[in-house]
């Protein structure tokens, strides 16, 4: 189980955040972040994003926008 962290705003540190997730799901969302990044890096991507065709992340950031990120 993961203990939580802490939300940083600017310079200090504002609260702690506790979840309870099993160590194999974080396991599974840190591969996922990492496949992510690495694609974003990749020229698919660039291409992708030149057509208009791309879209994995594009959905992920209008769906972070519309929640408030």
């Amino acid at each position: 189980m993961a203990e939580g962290f802490h939300r940083k705003k600017g310079n200090e540190w504002i609260e702690k955040i506790d979840i309870e997730l099993p160590t194999e799901d974080i396991d599974n969302l840190i591969r996922k972040y990492k496949k992510i990044k690495k694609y974003q890096k990749s020229n698919l991507f660039t291409i992708k994003t030149l057509d208009g065709t791309e879209t994995l992340v594009s959905k992920m950031i209008e769906e972070a926008k519309e929640e408030g990120f």
